[in-house]
């Protein structure tokens, strides 16, 4: 776990444009530097997303109900090979087609481990059986469910701590896509802020 805290992560501005690299450890120290990021949710037939509950070990947000799949690309790679890549680490998932829903950009603190979220987030989904078969690392995954989408976002207003601050920009872009751009901004509108800046 401690080696990801040493990848490269891009560096960019509010429209995703690069402005250079530093660690992923680095870029979680407050007050946080805004760098490129990528939620994934695999959807069933039936529309229900696959959640992940943090493992404990986590450095940022422990324990806390998550996308399927999260991460950073490297510089220059390409969000899918990445999120592949963090799929295959995470849950033991082989490649699956991604389609970018959007942007979503936020800010957010953790209490528990003084580490800042500030990211702007392309947000990835991928159609998945219902009964696909996952062998999640313990490092990375407490526990896995699935889910409805609207009931996550109505469960996010009565118990918020229960879930990473970024699921419900996520699950919002999963439920009301934006054109995406070559370059991977919002084609027809800047990418969705988080209340909490």
């Amino acid at each position: 776990m401690m080696g990801r805290e040493e990848h490269l992560v891009e560096l960019v501005d509010d429209g995703g444009r690069v402005l250079g690299e530093t660690t992923v450890a680095a870029a979680h120290q407050p007050p946080g530097r805004l760098h490129r990021a990528f939620s994934v949710l695999l959807v069933d037939p039936d529309g229900r997303v696959l959640l992940q509950q943090r493992a404990a070990v986590k450095t940022r947000f422990p324990l806390r109900w998550a996308n399927s799949c999260c991460g950073h690309p490297l510089p220059g790679q390409s969000l899918a090979d990445a999120a592949n890549r963090r799929l295959a680490e995470e849950l033991g998932l082989g490649p699956v087609d991604l389609t970018e829903v959007g942007v979503y950009l936020y800010y957010a603190e953790d209490p528990a481990t003084g580490r800042v979220e500030f990211e702007y987030d392309h947000v990835l989904r991928a159609e998945v059986p219902a009964d696909l078969p996952t062998r999640p690392d313990p490092d990375e995954v407490a526990d896995l469910r699935w889910v409805d989408p609207v009931a996550v976002l109505a469960d996010l207003d009565t118990d918020p701590r229960a879930y990473a601050p970024w699921l419900g920009g996520v699950v919002n872009r999963l439920l009301h896509p934006v054109g995406v751009a070559r370059s991977g901004a919002p084609a027809d509108e800047a990418p969705e802020r988080s209340g909490g800046r």
